[in-house]
């Protein structure tokens, strides 16, 4: 049985994940509305991928025979500059994501909870991934700068992004 702790940090996680799912489909609004639907579709697959990491996190506390209790939270940043402006806010919210799996990994750690480790361990591989992907179009867009011919190459790269639950 997860202790009340984990439980309720769990809890807040699953939070933490469907707010990232809101404030990708947010971001993906906003390049909508800039007529950038390659973009778009890239975070809209991000947002899938939130939402999936929260069915993970939903369903690892009913498996531990823990109640998963789902609240609301903040409306996400639906302003932003430019497309850097986008890229840059996400890679500084996945760096708190990741710092939210250490904190949990902490908590497991201590409570010598074997099981949780295990399903972290996962969620911090994905953050690496998270991170990384953020911070390469962040270069990307840095590097060959935001010209419409660079953009367009970009949002036609994004738009093949697809969603696939990982099999476990």
């Amino acid at each position: 049985m997860l202790s009340q702790r984990l439980t309720e940090e769990i809890n807040l996680q699953i939070k933490y994940e469907f707010f990232s799912a809101q404030l990708y489909l947010s971001m993906a609004s906003y390049c909508a509305d800039n007529d950038l639907p390659g973009f778009e579709n890239w975070f809209i697959m991000q947002a899938e991928e939130e939402r999936f990491h929260a069915m993970k996190f939903y369903n690892y506390l009913n498996s531990r025979g823990a109640k998963a209790i789902i609240t609301g939270f903040d409306d996400p940043k639906v302003d932003f500059e430019d497309l850097m402006d986008c890229f840059k806010f996400g890679l500084e919210h996945e760096k708190f994501v990741t710092s939210r799996m250490y904190h949990l990994m902490d908590i497991s750690q201590e409570e010598k909870e074997y099981a949780s480790i295990s399903m972290l361990n996962w969620f911090i591989d994905e953050q690496v991934e998270e991170e990384e992907s953020f911070s390469n179009i962040i270069a990307q867009l840095k590097f060959m700068g935001t010209g419409s011919d660079v953009v367009y190459r970009l949002d036609r790269e994004l738009a093949a992004r697809a969603f696939v639950p990982p099999v476990e």
